[in-house]
């Protein structure tokens, strides 16, 4: 029976950053994992991640799957591939199914890092061909450039729900509606938005009655639901669908942690059933971690933190760090995992309903929650949304408290400032000038950040435009708001690509003056 230093069970974020962590400080680790490449989730994420630079903020899922596969490779970590664990016992020992053999192996430490698994709700029709999972939908189109559908309808609207509903938008789909049986979208407000303004619209407190179709997906039947989560009779709608997308949620893969026997807890806004852990990650088991998932649902740049710190852990465990040592660095990767905590959507805050204002006593907007996008007159009481006059300037549409800054690292004469609580609502400096370079634009993994330049009689929006074909200049357009509806004709007068922000598409419009404070899309 082979032993290894460290055993990690899982390649995605949580597991390689262990893995990454532990062979630095010289430990023999080894990697199983069920699936055909490493990276788990990542390397199906196109899209920008939040946070700090230090959390790798503005680099695209994809991207930061390659980054940890290299470094792994660098440091001789073993990734064992189309492995998949199907035991573990007291002792520290696992069994692998590889190549129809099952294979036992014992390990000094192991890292638990086998993530989450989509939930999935029942309804008449749902096991019909054309009802897939959104991670599903995901692996179709950015793994293997397949569409899943020509008309989608998307259930739920959590961060899961609205960047899988963009992707959709970005691969040719029609995304025909979102909706949540909840009465407020429950992503962050950006990512809503960005949905919205392409003309989505959002249906909330809303369920699925019924998949239509014999032997494949024809249609779809929602209606409303009451505070009780019952049908309200008489309020059916018929949306003409070839697919139905779920994404109501996560539950931890924390089958194999109970089966070695860790001590177990029912946690609701963790997920569910989940492993007891210390601050560490350590199991009731010694030399047992776990991380990620399957300690809690987050976001994969808190499985990376979480994965570092196991990783340390098991190290120290070994003898490869001291106490003093372990304690030291887990003090900066705390504070760096704590700043992602916090804010509205901060675990502490999950389910809750009552807040009604940002940090700043800025009033959250009610449209936002209802209908993907904030309103005109609410999106003016923010200052930094506010416009100015016959000057470049940026209009920043961050209205929630979020865990996000690499707008102020991107500025290159420091026009925006969030300081040092990343939650913060990004403000304008007025003692800076704006030199137009589109940076900040660039760089916004929520898109919620505009460049507007006022004329005399015209005015000239910079956006986002992540969408194929890629327009030319002098292509005309339709002007679209907030929320997605036709306000003016538009022309494109510029289209670059930013090389320092991963080549991100940045698209100026030219509209009437009087749509500077509102156009926000382009429609071709």
């Amino acid at each position: 029976m082979q032993r290894f230093e460290l055993i990690v069970i899982g390649a995605g974020p949580a597991g390689l950053s262990a893995a990454i962590e532990a062979a630095e400080k010289g430990m023999h680790v080894v990697v199983f994992d069920e699936n055909a490449r490493p990276g788990g989730q990542l390397f199906k994420q196109i899209h920008k991640f939040f946070g700090s630079k230090e959390h790798k903020a503005k680099i695209r899922g994809y991207r930061i799957g390659q980054q940890l596969l290299q470094r792994a490779e660098e440091l001789g970590v073993q990734v064992e591939l189309n492995a998949t664990v199907i035991g573990m016992f007291r002792e520290k020992e696992i069994c692998v199914m590889q190549n129809g053999q099952i294979v036992h192996y014992k390990g000094d430490n192991i890292v638990v890092a086998t993530g989450a698994a989509e939930n999935m709700v029942t309804f008449r029709g749902w096991d019909l061909p054309g009802v897939i999972g959104a991670g599903a939908a995901q692996t179709m189109m950015n793994l293997h450039g397949v569409m899943p559908g020509q008309k989608v309808l998307m259930v739920g609207s959590g961060n899961v729900g609205l960047v899988v509903g963009f992707q959709l938008i970005q691969a040719g789909c029609e995304l025909v509606a979102i909706i949540d049986a909840a009465p407020r979208v429950g992503s962050y407000g950006v990512h809503a938005a960005k949905v919205a303004r392409t003309g989505v619209p959002f249906y909330m407190s809303h369920t699925i009655v019924k998949a239509e179709g014999d032997d494949h997906v024809t249609g779809a039947t929602i209606a409303q639901v009451d505070s009780k989560w019952q049908f309200i009779p008489g309020t059916e709608k018929h949306l003409d669908v070839d697919t139905i997308c779920i994404a109501v949620g996560l539950s931890p893969m924390s089958q194999l942690a109970r089966m070695g026997g860790c001590e177990m807890v029912d946690d609701p806004k963790r997920g569910g059933l989940v492993p007891v852990v210390d601050q560490y990650g350590a199991t009731s088991l010694p030399g047992v971690y776990c991380a990620g998932d399957v300690s809690g649902i987050e976001e994969a740049s808190s499985a990376m933190i979480e994965g570092r710190i196991a990783g340390l852990a098991a190290a120290a465990n070994s003898g490869y760090m001291t106490q003093e040592e372990l304690e030291e660095e887990f003090v900066k990767q705390h504070g760096s995992l704590d700043q992602l905590r916090q804010g509205m959507f901060a675990p502490k805050n999950k389910g809750r309903t009552d807040l009604t204002e940002t940090d700043e006593g800025y009033a959250l907007s009610a449209n936002l929650l209802a209908r993907g996008f904030v309103a005109d007159d609410e999106m003016a009481a923010f200052p930094s949304a506010n416009q100015q006059q016959e000057m470049i300037h940026p209009v920043i549409e961050c209205t929630q408290n979020i865990p996000c800054n690499p707008c102020q690292d991107a500025c290159p004469v420091g026009c925006i400032k969030v300081g040092s609580n990343i939650t913060s609502l990004p403000v304008l400096d007025g003692e800076k000038k704006c030199i137009g370079c589109g940076m900040c634009v660039a760089s916004c993994p929520g898109q919620a950040i505009f460049l507007i330049k006022e004329e005399a009689e015209q005015a000239e929006i910079t956006l986002p435009y992540e969408f194929m074909p890629l327009p030319k200049k002098g292509d005309k357009g339709t002007a679209l708001s907030r929320s997605g509806q036709p306000l003016c004709e538009a022309e494109v007068v510029a289209v670059k690509s930013v090389a320092a922000m991963d080549h991100t598409n940045l698209l100026t419009m030219r509209v009437p003056k009087a749509y500077a404070g509102t156009a926000r899309f382009i429609r071709f």
